[in-house]
């Protein structure tokens, strides 16, 4: 076959010969440089400028487009087992390769949790043949029920590395202390939901200014600050390690920047929604804007963006949460929290960050739509790259140097886990075009700037010209 000069190509082509990404700027932990791509193999075989092309090659183009190691993302509901009509594994890892994400660690609040071995494995097994690599976490007590530990030793032997009963946080002190006690033995992270569920009972959004305007019970932001404060105790008392998921308040910034400072293994990620959206969008009860935890004000928006340009978030991650039509559309105190979020994530976060109208003369230095913005909270696209991709991997155990194979250098011998990001390309948000099997997307009817054009997984195109090709 001659060398393609399409930017697309079929999985099979990709999958049994040389693939070049042509023309783009590669952005990786390591740096900025124009340089072509050569895969083969799965496998980086060359990096550099003018490459020459193998015969036989397929060409994908970057012209113009960022080329970086593939989106990790630390928190994304599959929802299989048990909740299929809101999404599968094979249906979210499509939206994931969509959004440039080719690792996901999938939640275990499934139906049932991933509280053994035997629903790991189910899942891990589903998750083989996707369009992403899907890692599972496990949960840190028997059917989530914060009492009785996991059996953390025998999933930790499957791979699993971050267990969390996300969706609740473990309330009894003594239970998550012992979990950070038993789980330093098989170095793995403990992932916390934060939230006091007394302070939180009976709330549907955040308690301030808007809750009382609608007259809708809130939950105030102590329900979730007084528990990172007692986990970040545990932490020193134990020795063990957290990450925090979805923080959304400035005191919890302050919490997590303060036990950085005295050097307590602590990690934070903040998701999408709340660097890009505030409790206001809830002024006219649209359960679409319901999350856990709340919609925040302005000021917690800007604390949480000043938190990823300073290094105190070490991850933005999408707690994609897709729910069926028929439980969203209900009116507000009875709608499930959550919204979508994988195919959206890179764009919302690109745009809060100040990074959007990437300059391609300058790399990933430039961040054209900061102007009029505290500059505390504008950062390079390089660096809000690495909130999404090698910082997270990481925190999940992904990383190359850790035995995975995501988010470190786009070099030879590196797994070719790779998106390819066109961020001056604009597109209108149809939730009925949207991957994944729900349509409960805030963004319906924007209009984005930053896509991803192309997605490269264990060296296949996964997704060519925003197109999935599984």
């Amino acid at each position: 076959m001659a060398e393609s000069k399409r930017r697309g190509a079929s999985p099979s082509e990709s999958a049994s010969g040389s693939l070049v990404i042509r023309g783009g700027t590669v952005v990786d932990a390591g740096g900025t440089r124009v340089a072509d791509v050569v895969v083969s193999g799965g496998v980086v075989i060359e990096v550099g400028a003018e490459v020459a092309v193998p015969p036989g090659a397929t060409v994908l183009d970057a012209g113009g487009c960022l080329v970086a190691p593939g989106l990790v993302d630390l928190h994304t509901h599959l929802r299989q087992p048990g909740a299929e009509d809101a999404e599968t594994i094979e249906t979210g890892a499509r939206a994931a390769a969509l959004g440039g994400f080719t690792a996901v660690v999938a939640m275990p609040n499934t139906d049932p949790p991933v509280d053994s071995a035997a629903v790991a494995l189910e899942v891990l097994s589903l998750g083989s043949g996707a369009a992403c690599q899907v890692a599972v976490a496990g949960a840190i007590t028997m059917g989530r029920a914060g009492e009785r530990l996991a059996p953390i030793g025998e999933l930790a032997a499957l791979g699993v590395r971050l267990f969390t009963d996300d969706g609740a946080g473990v309330q009894d002190v003594s239970v998550m202390r012992r979990a950070l006690e038993y789980a330093r033995g098989f170095d793995v992270t403990l992932a916390q939901h934060c939230e006091d569920d007394a302070l939180a009972s009976g709330g549907h959004m955040h308690e301030g200014e808007w809750s009382s305007r609608l007259g809708v019970p809130g939950i105030p932001a102590e329900a979730e600050e007084l528990m990172v404060a007692r986990d970040i105790a545990l932490v020193r008392l134990t020795g063990g390690r957290v990450h925090f998921l979805h923080i959304s308040t400035a005191g919890s910034v302050a919490l997590v920047a303060a036990a950085k400072a005295e050097g307590l293994a602590v990690t934070a990620e903040v998701t999408p929604h709340h660097l890009s959206l505030t409790h206001a969008e809830l002024a006219g009860y649209d359960p679409v804007f319901k999350v856990n935890p709340p919609l925040r004000p302005e000021t917690d928006v800007c604390a949480l963006r000043a938190a990823c340009a300073s290094g105190i978030v070490d991850a933005v991650a999408t707690d994609h949460a897709p729910h069926a039509p028929e439980r969203k559309d209900a009116t507000l105190d009875v709608a499930p929290p959550g919204m979508l979020g994988l195919q959206t994530a890179l764009p919302v976060v690109l745009g809060a960050l100040g990074a959007a109208g990437f300059d391609r003369e300058h790399g990933a230095g430039s961040a054209r739509n900061g102007a009029g913005r505290d500059r505390a909270q504008v950062m390079s696209v390089r660096d809000v790259l690495g909130l999404l991709s090698w910082r997270p991997a990481r925190i999940a155990g992904l990383a190359r140097d850790q035995g995975g194979e995501h988010g470190g250098p786009i070099e030879p011998g590196a797994p070719a886990n790779i998106c390819v990001i066109d961020p001056a390309a604009t597109w209108e948000v149809d939730p009925a075009r949207l991957a994944s099997r729900s349509r409960n997307t805030p963004w319906a009817g924007r209009v984005m700037t930053g896509q991803v054009r192309h997605t490269v997984f264990r060296g296949e195109a996964v997704v060519v010209d925003a197109q999935v090709q599984r």
